[in-house]
């Protein structure tokens, strides 16, 4: 095969047989039809198939290594990488911009969403009065078909009085809140947990899958706002900061 294979037509309409096998490739991948773990057709399968030289095959699998959606390994093949997103640990994210920052389409859904009396756990968690009532919301945030992170939260309705008007069916509570709320100080905890049978079902992996927690709670003029709890799946996530060191005076 031409080296010219590789080359743009000269009138620009029709792509590169790299061009067109990276597409291919990305596409599937990115719209969920191969899965992570998928293993993709192997580089001879894929020269037969576009009537190309191994060459222009390896180009296009090796950008797709590089951009993080394959990896290769030694005598099994080529396989569909798991998503994996980094977060500021000190930074309150949205999770539709770490989900979009995988080049993976970014889907929500709300599972459930009540409003009830606080409970002994939740008045210790956001240092509440007996009578306050709250907004309960169990929600999914999804990476292409896969669930990418589940987020349980609750609201305190006595600083956020509209938020019994919000049902969160199309839109996710933290950008909502942040949209509306001013928040003065947050508090982050994180630990590594193994996945309960409820959080396995709805994240759909294994019980006592290993998962990264980040519990946070947020609040304002002394009056707590919010307390959050977002499951991901270990293997997909992991946090980083940026800090400098401190000089004795």
């Amino acid at each position: 095969m031409s080296p010219e294979e590789d080359k743009p037509q000269a009138d620009g309409k029709e792509p590169s047989l790299h061009r067109r096998i990276l597409d291919d490739v990305e596409g599937k991948i990115l719209s969920g039809e191969w899965p992570p773990g998928h293993r993709i057709p192997f580089e001879h399968e894929l020269t037969e198939q576009y009537q190309c030289s191994r060459m222009t095959v390896n180009k296009a699998i090796t950008e797709l290594v590089k951009r993080g959606l394959i990896e290769r390994r030694r005598k099994s093949g080529s396989y569909v990488t798991h998503p994996h997103a980094q977060s500021a640990v000190l930074e309150i994210h949205d999770i539709r911009l770490e989900v979009e920052s995988l080049g993976l389409p970014y889907r929500y859904e709300r599972r459930s969403r009540t409003d009830r009396a606080a409970k002994a756990a939740d008045r210790r968690l956001l240092d509440l009065p007996e009578p306050t009532r709250l907004t309960d919301i169990t929600a999914l945030h999804f990476a292409g078909v896969q669930p990418f992170c589940l987020e349980e939260r609750i609201i305190n309705l006595a600083a956020v009085p509209e938020t019994a008007g919000e049902t969160f069916d199309t839109v996710a509570p933290g950008p909502w809140l942040i949209s509306r709320v001013p928040w003065s100080a947050a508090e982050h905890r994180i630990r590594a947990v193994g996945a309960d049978p409820r959080a396995a079902a709805l994240l759909a992996i294994p019980p006592g899958t290993p998962c990264l927690v980040v519990e946070r709670r947020t609040w304002s003029g002394g009056l707590y706002i919010t307390h959050v709890r977002l499951t991901y799946p270990g293997e997909k996530h992991e946090l980083v900061a940026e800090f400098a060191p401190t000089h004795p005076r």
